[in-house]
């Protein structure tokens, strides 16, 4: 019977679930922010491509200038960094202020969520580092089904203030666990230097990695984002219903991040392979069938579950594939991902025009994924479901 794992890595959950409900509970509060700050809906949704470019471009930075620090002290730090930032956006009456803010916060949590992710592998054996991880990324799917829900409710009867300043509370526990909690110890962060950390970029089985986890993180930031207006608009369900939708999408995707914790160690090729392509399908049967709620409805499970499936095990691969670079490893994951939630949106705004053009793009992208998974194993001369 396997042992259990840390307590701390639950700890680190809990923070994770604080900056995951602010990360995705724009999905909801989109709508009633851009009538409050006199913005369209397009323009607030450059407040999620702004949170992702921090995360894009702090990864990295964050986890290179955290590098000589414990681990208890970078990590709490990068909370309190984060809880300061929504005061400040809780506070603004102004939408550049606000974007601003945002990108503050996206800096601390990619700092956190570089350090977290590496911290977390570090506590477990090398063959359960899937299971860690989902414990971690678990904090983000539980955010999904229960704070981005809660958010979008709270932000219905108390404006979309009241949710940044719940966020900003959830930093207080987190904060108070990880001070407990988390070793001081930097956990095996230290051993190589930055270039041969960096020099791990060239190798080219995590350059593919790295490509697929953007690309299909692009196509679930891209049709998660505008979720909002597909529900109220196509399906012809009030804005209560947004809840109900966010609700299923987060319950999917806390399936999904548990499949791939308990598969992604040992069957990581096949989970990629068979849920790619039913991930392709799921995005165009909601675009077909955007117009019936109860398969609107029924597919956000589905493809939440699909969604975090592939990306939890693409985030467990792109730290096999590092191991080479301890302290980087979790900044290359974190950019990956997130280099896929600035595009998303950027490109689902433009496909507004059609109200289920998110849907789509999300299609096009899994699409795109698949086709250089193929070519890029061919190329190497193994199979191209392998990673």
């Amino acid at each position: 019977m396997p042992l259990p794992l840390p307590l701390p890595l639950y700890l680190l959950a809990l923070a994770v679930f604080a900056m995951g409900t602010s990360e995705f509970m724009l999905a909801g509060l989109l709508p009633d922010l851009a009538r409050d700050l006199g913005v369209s809906v397009g323009a607030a949704g450059a407040l999620t491509s702004a949170f992702a470019v921090g995360m894009v471009v702090g990864a990295p930075l964050m986890a290179v200038l955290a590098r000589g620090r414990s681990g208890r002290s970078g990590l709490l730090g990068f909370v309190l960094v984060f809880l300061a930032a929504h005061v400040a956006g809780a506070l603004t009456g102004s939408f550049a202020v606000l974007l601003a803010s945002r990108a503050v916060a996206a800096l601390a949590n990619a700092g956190f969520l570089a350090l977290a992710l590496t911290t977390a592998t570090a506590m477990v054996p090398a063959d359960r580092k899937a299971r860690a991880l989902a414990v971690l990324l678990g904090g983000t799917t539980v955010a999904t089904v229960v704070g981005v829900p809660g958010g979008a409710l709270l932000g219905a009867h108390a404006g979309w203030r009241a949710a940044f300043w719940a966020v900003a509370v959830l930093c207080v526990p987190a904060a108070l666990g990880i001070l407990r909690g988390v070793p001081a110890t930097g956990a095996g962060r230290e051993g190589a230097s930055l270039r041969a950390e960096f020099s791990v970029l060239r190798e080219p089985r995590l350059v593919r990695v790295l490509v697929l986890a953007a690309l299909v993180n692009a196509a679930t930031f891209g049709a998660f984002t505008f979720l909002a207006p597909v529900v109220t608009g196509p399906a012809g369900l009030g804005p209560a219903w947004v809840s109900v939708a966010l609700v299923l999408f987060g319950a999917g995707s806390f399936a999904g991040v548990t499949a791939a914790g308990r598969l992604g160690d040992r069957h990581a090729g096949r989970l990629l392979a068979v849920g790619g392509p039913l991930l392709l399908a799921g995005w165009l049967a909601l675009a077909v069938l955007a117009d019936r709620p109860a398969a609107l409805l029924a597919l956000l499970l589905v493809q939440g579950a699909l969604s975090f499936a592939l990306g939890g095990t693409l985030i467990a691969r792109i730290l096999y594939e590092a191991a080479g670079a301890p302290a980087l490893a979790g900044a290359y994951a974190t950019a990956a991902l997130n280099a896929g939630a600035v595009a998303g949106p950027l490109l689902a705004a433009t496909a507004l025009g059609r109200r289920t053009g998110p849907f789509l793009l999300g299609a096009g992208l899994v699409a795109a994924a698949l086709a250089f998974a193929a070519v890029s194993g061919s190329r190497r001369g193994g199979p191209a479901s392998r990673c």
